[in-house]
Order: structure tokens, then sequence, then C-alpha cells
């Protein structure tokens, strides 16, 4: 039996791509122990610096196999056990991430793109918050991640009929950066996570939590952590390079990842 997940290597970046075609890449519990193992290993490999995730086949991801949880009595307890903390680590990773999202993402397999930092859609992907079709709700980040990119209006109508997005329109809305022709899709990916992996790490992270946690923060609060943040960054070598790499008018060379 092949692996449901498969790592590959790229120069300063990884790609790594769910490999369970057959099943649209939908997620069993071995699925979930390959991918995280995968996201631990590359948060540990420090020549790591950024990461694309994509899928094989026809889907990037179709969510949770259903035929794999048949029965199952608990959802909170498979949730807690499986999708949120992948979910929560993709998203605490000290790197940045891209999704590229081919084919069908839908119901988990949406919330997996949209936890990664930049999302970039085939022409031909289309995206379901599929939840209410099981008469469930949005789960796996989807209740938290749709109403910040879309908005509450658009959020709420798309959770609650469950229609499908197109790559096009998911662009147009914001939910995605851009949709690009199928055969580009890779190759645009990997040209994001590379000109991230040559980005300054810390300060790409540390943009990211600061980014999310303006949701909840006043104004005063933000201002606050990011004079704390930028204190920090300020005191790391990469900050050093890129004021002599802007003077020196040059591109500038970041250090080994934190």
């Amino acid at each position: 039996m092949s692996e449901p997940v498969r790592i590959e290597p790229r120069e300063g970046f990884w790609r790594i791509v769910l490999d369970r075609p057959e099943r649209l890449n939908a997620f069993d519990r071995a699925t979930h122990a390959a991918l995280r193992a995968a996201l631990d290993r590359a948060a540990s490999d420090k020549a790591c610096r950024a990461l694309v995730l994509a899928g094989s086949g026809r889907a990037f991801c179709a969510g949770q196999d259903l035929a794999a949880v048949e029965g199952e009595a608990d959802l909170g307890r498979l949730l807690a056990e499986t999708w949120n903390p992948l979910v929560a680590r993709l998203r605490e990773l000290p790197l940045p991430t891209v999704a590229a999202v081919n084919g069908i993402a839908a119901g988990a397999g949406l919330s997996l793109a949209l936890a990664c930092d930049i999302v970039l859609a085939a022409k031909s992907a289309r995206f379901f918050a599929a939840f209410s079709k099981l008469a469930l709700v949005p789960d796996s980040g989807a209740s938290w991640l749709l109403p910040r990119l879309l908005g509450p209006v658009r959020a709420r109508a798309l959770a609650l009929l469950g229609d499908p997005l197109s790559a096009e329109e998911a662009e147009r809305l914001g939910l995605v950066w851009r949709a690009v022709p199928d055969e580009e899709l890779l190759r645009e990916a990997e040209a994001i996570a590379g000109r991230l992996a040559e980005g300054p790490t810390a300060a790409l992270v540390a943009t990211r939590r600061l980014l999310d946690a303006a949701w909840w923060r006043d104004l005063r609060a933000q201002l606050e952590e990011e004079a704390r943040m930028q204190a920090e960054l300020g005191r790391m070598p990469d900050y050093a390079e890129g004021v002599r790499a802007f003077l020196e008018k040059r591109a500038p060379r970041f250090g080994e990842r934190p």
C-alpha cells in the first residue's frame, strides 16, 4: 500500500502532496498521521523555509473520508483527535505555507486549504463548504476562516447553501489569492514558495500571527503588539541584513531559519 502523503523536497522548500487520488484525497486516520508527521519534519528541518501543500489526481482534498468514519459515535471526538490539531499545526508552523488547489476542495479539505498562508487555485478548481449537505456545521476551522476571508454575509450564505464556488469567483471574493491556468498551478505555487523561502522567515511567521490576532484585539492593543514584535525582530540579524541590502541597493541574503 502506498503512503497517503508524499514529501518532495525542493531547493529551500518542500512540496507535500496528499496522495489518495482514488478517494479524492479524503482523509482517514492514516492520512492525518502522515500529514502531521510531514509537517513536524518540515518544522524541524532548518533547510525547509516554506511549504507547498498540493493534492494528487483530480482533487486537492474532499475532506473527511466518510466511509472511514461510518458508524462513528462521536464526531466531536473525531475532530478533537484529527482535524483540529492538524489545522492548528498548519496555522502555527514556523514557516510560510502555500496551498495549490486543483479540482475539489470540499468540507474540511476547504478548511485545510484556507489554513495556509497563500492559496492558489487552478481555474478548474471548485470550493465547497459542504457541511450543510450532511446536516453538520462548518468545522476544522471553517467557521473561523470563512467570515475573516469573505465577510459575514458571504460566509453565511456559502455555509448555509453549500453551493460550489469556481476558482475565478473565489478569487473575486477574496477566498484565494489567485486563480491560474491548470497547467501553471504547481509552477506558480513553487515560484511563490521559492520567494518565501528566500525571505526573513521569522518576520513572515510573525506577520501571520499579527494579522490573525487583529480580529480580536482593539486598535491600541494591536499597536502595542506591533511595537513588541518590531522590537523583537529589530534585534535579529535579518533586520540588519535587510537594512544593509536596502542601503547597498541589492537583494537581501537572509540567514538561517529560526
